[in-house]
């Protein structure tokens, strides 16, 4: 089959540069990986940009068979380029051109990205999330109903831009004044859980399968929450990874039931990551989704899949094959004229 890999790695595809910028990218090694295990796996691989030229270069790669069904699918690895709800942007543009795609629909991604959305959909559906605030600034005087430590962080931002652990109003302060200054958005203000950390990696849509759980240790270091100095490695002491986290066998499963009720709830599609905190009580409490969970070489969700006994290659078969399945009920076909031959490859 033919399978365009999305990205957005440069910026200049645009009419005008206008909005917030997205501050997030994927690695080219992670690309590259991908590009790779989908040629491994039998496809005939693109790799492209999601900007304005997009859908034309799909036209010319995977054009509409004779009886109209598409010629090819899409592995959306796209994080936007700009504005707002940058993850629903290549999917939108899918959507409307009728081109199949992995992944959560811009509905999903919008309601997971939105993390006060996220919060008032799981607590309907009886799910566990930390006390929170939304504030545009801090005002001292108007009473507040949170305990201190609390987390401050970007309403709409993931890889833990902009968080923060602060201790008193002070601080509290100053953290929303940053976050709506440098994110022009609004802060989410949430009690912080002391305890434990880890995330669950779902994989699927209707049948859905639990990849082994992922914990944060965070050893001796004294602010106990991933940052992103953490994702991106630039920190002396980074939390160590552990796979599969030391779970008593019913808090596992009350981990995997929360999990799929935030998946559901979100409206997300195929693959995700959920991340949790777990307080001494034994009490979990769901922090966000992440409905584009990343696929580089360090990440929570590979290990977990490695762990699992998924190969790189045959995680990212997967991933294809669940969404190919919601679309046409049945696994991608690979491509027996083309086999391990990418069609095309532009690289940034």
């Amino acid at each position: 089959m033919r399978v365009a890999v999305v990205v957005n790695q440069v910026t200049t595809g645009v009419v005008n540069t206008f909005g917030p910028k997205c501050p997030e990218k994927y690695g080219a090694k992670a690309i590259q990986d991908v590009v790779q295990a989908l040629e491994e796996n039998g496809h005939r691989v693109l790799l492209c940009e999601g900007d304005k030229n997009l859908l034309a270069e799909l036209e010319k790669f995977m054009p509409a068979e004779g009886d109209g069904r598409p010629g090819g699918m899409v592995f959306n690895m796209a994080y936007g380029i700009q504005g707002e709800c940058r993850y629903t942007h290549v999917p939108a543009a899918l959507e409307m051109a009728g081109v199949p795609y992995t992944g959560s629909s811009p509905m999903g991604h919008t309601l997971a990205l939105d993390k006060v959305i996220t919060k008032v959909l799981i607590r309907a559906a009886g799910v566990p999330t930390p006390d929170f605030e939304v504030m545009k600034r801090f005002d001292p005087r108007r009473p507040f109903g949170l305990r201190f430590p609390v987390v401050v962080k970007p309403r709409h931002e993931s890889t833990s831009f902009g968080l923060q652990l602060v201790s008193d109003c002070e601080q509290l302060k100053e953290a929303v004044r940053m976050v709506v200054e440098q994110y022009q958005q609004e802060a989410l203000v949430e009690e912080y859980i002391d305890g434990r950390e880890v995330c669950v990696g779902l994989l699927g849509n209707q049948d859905m399968e639990f990849l082994p759980l992922v914990e944060q240790d965070f050893g001796v270091r004294q602010t106990k929450i991933i940052t992103w100095e953490d994702k991106i490695h630039h920190t002396d002491a980074e939390a160590r990874k552990i796979c599969p986290a030391q779970i008593r066998e019913d808090l596992n499963e009350k981990l995997k039931s929360i999990s799929l009720a935030t998946f559901r709830a979100c409206q997300c599609r195929d693959y995700a990551r959920v991340d949790i905190r777990i307080d001494k009580n034994e009490t979990p409490y769901v922090l966000e989704i992440n409905s584009m969970a990343s696929l580089g070489g360090t990440g929570s969700y590979v290990l977990a899949a490695s762990t699992a006994g998924y190969s790189f290659a045959e995680l990212v078969d997967r991933i294809l094959n669940v969404a190919h399945s919601r679309y046409f009920g049945n696994p991608a076909l690979r491509d027996a004229s083309g086999a391990g031959t990418p069609y095309a490859t532009v690289t940034q």
